[in-house]
């Protein structure tokens, strides 16, 4: 059965200007999120990696329309968003929910639990009535007990707040999540726990997931198919398992081989990582953004943005110089 594709991304932009001089004539274009084509199909987990100012968030943001879109097309369930009518706009506000990475700072200090997960379903027009039942009942979809309704955000822990969060975006039904950094901000028995509850909810409402993230142990256990971003790009994308084991380009090994080992009988064991520092967005050469830091870059890689190459089933890389087998040959 062919899968419904419920984001679809094609050759996506967001591009900032920066203004230079006295007289501010001279602008520089910083390009967060730089021909971005991708597809995540209905009950799908995909996760987007990449170190600190690779783009993630924008993107997120961009898909969201927090941000607009410099160019390029959004297609959500089937609606695009350029052609999209004011009833369509709403109905994918309800379709599509976020969870962000801090979750004291989605709560209101002010506001109790069940206020929080009310609002907005109360600007959605959903009854008073109603939405407090909803709230009772997503609040024990997340595994909390219902006296913590009552409770204020000071009064929770990081845990109890990223579950309020969840409940809270689970509140409109919605068919898409795009969870930023959903546990980097949570102790690590903790983490497990959320990412269980994730894959529990996921499993039982058919949820498809947007999880981005600079952790490669989480993305590994959680999603079905991997996106690899540097400096705007998209560099690799395929399954979890063809990423993990046979990663090609250079910078996904190099983020393989920097995760934290979790075996303590592999630990010893020395691995390459990336050399020097993340580029800058706002000085881009002509060719591969990862040329400054790759040990394997050619003249040609200096000079020519490498093409998206499939070279496996749903396995695609931009490098001119894929690399061959995996990390522990």
């Amino acid at each position: 059965m062919e899968q419904k594709p419920m984001i679809e991304l094609n050759g996506l932009k967001k591009y900032f200007s920066i203004s230079k001089g006295l007289l501010k004539k001279d602008t520089t274009k910083v390009k967060a999120v730089d021909d971005i084509t991708l597809t995540i199909n209905q009950g799908e987990i995909v996760g987007l990696v990449g170190e600190s100012g690779s783009g993630k968030t924008t993107l997120a943001r961009v898909i969201l329309n927090l941000t607009r879109k410099t160019d390029g097309n959004i297609v959500i369930n089937g609606v695009d968003l350029d052609k999209a009518g004011r009833a369509d706009i709403k109905q994918i506000r309800k379709d599509v929910a976020v969870v962000f990475q801090d979750p004291a700072s989605n709560l209101n200090p002010r506001q109790t639990v069940e206020s929080s997960i009310m609002r907005p379903m109360i600007i959605h027009g959903v009854p008073k009535a109603e939405a407090k039942q909803k709230a009772k009942e997503v609040l024990e979809m997340v595994k909390m007990d219902q006296r913590y309704l009552d409770s204020y955000p000071h009064q929770l822990s990081g845990g109890q707040l990223q579950r309020i969060a969840i409940a809270r975006a689970l509140a409109l039904n919605p068919k898409v999540m795009i969870l930023d950094e959903p546990t980097s901000a949570l102790d690590i028995s903790v983490q497990a726990q959320i990412l269980n509850l994730l894959l529990d909810l996921q499993e039982e409402m058919g949820l498809t997931y947007l999880v981005i993230t600079h952790d490669l142990n989480v993305i590994k256990y959680i999603s079905d198919r991997i996106a690899v971003m540097y400096l705007g790009r998209l560099v690799e994308f395929g399954p979890t398992e063809e990423i993990a084991e046979n990663a090609k380009h250079p910078y996904t090994r190099g983020l393989l081989n920097a995760a934290p080992i979790l075996d303590p009988e592999l630990r010893d064991k020395k691995k390459d990582v990336i050399k020097g520092d993340p580029g800058s967005l706002i000085k881009i050469g002509p060719g591969c953004r990862f040329c400054d830091r790759c040990e394997f870059a050619t003249e040609e890689c200096k000079t020519s943005m490498p093409p998206d190459t499939m070279i496996g089933e749903g396995h695609q890389v931009a490098c001119f110089h894929p690399l061959q087998g995996s990390e522990e040959e």
